[in-house]
């Protein structure tokens, strides 16, 4: 089996391949924070999945790991995922999981870096340039040239969330104030949104919005006004073919899509060079329960005559078509 995790600053997704490319178990748990508790809670996760796949530790054939900070791939390590409390220090994470897991084989890569490879190899984009634009604890973009990651010359590529754009505006657990992150991300709509209930605070302030609540209404366009810079800087500063939308926020759906699509096109109207990049045109959105950042640890290292999981193999229970029109909205 070759196994992918994405490990997110709240959440572990973890998931098994055969040699099919079909997924046979799945995971997700609490991710802990620090570095001891982020290898416990990697290990844990990859021995539920042999649990679950009732499948002995001989049978991994890589492990895959996406995870958030400056990765150095070639060395196995991260250094400043502040979301998950790890700092300055190299963390041999590869090393570690390997030997815990008797000498498997172990990739390690930014987490953005195999969301892209997952969304290009899930919707069949392996061949262009895309941008991954994950939109979750923080604020990402996962960058894929022709198949290709790039991560930079110190694997900060795509970390545009720690991006200043407000002066004035709230510290960033990076150090710095008024990041892109501060006003674009998971985290910063549940600061300004708090819920009561079990509700997501994206799902919750959209629905307020939609009601016609004009303190939701600010907040919201807030929150896309961020969402589209994301997407102007990734596709001025990089050109790329498509830029996809995931993270967990984008569990929100088609309302996400149509309100940043719609900002883009009002932009566009003020600006020949944004008419003319045909923004708007150039955003996607990765269906609801893709499983992307996983699947695409899962390939880390591959061969060409791998078999990768389809869209709807890595959807599961909730397989839509691409075409579809998905909105959590509509049950809330």
């Amino acid at each position: 089996m070759r196994i992918g995790l994405d490990v997110g600053g709240t959440k572990i997704a973890a998931l098994a391949i055969d040699n099919d490319g079909s997924i046979v178990a799945r995971v997700r748990r609490t991710t802990g924070h620090g570095e001891k508790e982020v290898l416990t809670s990697i290990i844990g996760a990859t021995e539920e999945l042999l649990e679950s796949a009732s499948a002995p530790v001989g049978a991994i054939r890589h492990i895959g790991l996406g995870i958030p900070g400056l990765v150095d791939a070639q060395a196995g390590t991260v250094r400043h995922a502040v979301n998950l409390r790890i700092g300055e220090e190299p963390f041999e994470v590869r090393r570690l999981l390997s030997e815990h897991f008797g000498g498997a084989p172990v990739s390690v890569d930014n987490d953005l870096n195999v969301g892209a490879l997952g969304a290009a190899a899930l919707l069949g984009y392996e061949n262009v340039d895309i941008a991954y634009l994950a939109i979750g604890t923080g604020l990402a973009a996962g960058i894929v040239l022709h198949g290709e990651p790039r991560t930079g010359a110190n694997g900060a590529a795509g970390e545009i969330g720690h991006i200043p754009v407000d002066p004035m505006g709230e510290r960033c657990p990076c150090g710095q104030r008024g990041c892109l992150e501060t006003i674009a991300s998971g985290t910063a709509l549940t600061r300004k949104w708090p819920t009561t209930n079990s509700q997501p605070a994206p799902a919750a302030l959209f629905r307020e919005a939609q009601r016609g609540n004009a303190e939701a209404q600010k907040v919201k366009a807030e929150f896309i006004g961020g969402v589209v810079q994301a997407v102007q800087m990734t596709a001025l500063s990089i050109d790329v073919d498509l830029v996809i939308l995931g993270g967990g926020v984008s569990e929100l759906g088609e309302p996400l899509l149509t309100a940043v699509q719609d900002e883009l096109r009002a932009r566009a109207r003020e600006s020949h060079l944004l008419a003319t990049l045909n923004l708007a045109d150039k955003v996607q959105l990765l269906p609801p329960g893709s499983a992307a950042a996983a699947v695409g640890a899962a390939i880390l290292g591959r061969e060409k005559t791998d078999t990768v999981p389809s869209l709807k193999d890595a959807q599961g229970p909730r397989a839509e078509g691409l075409g579809s029109k998905v909105s959590p909205l509509q049950n809330v």
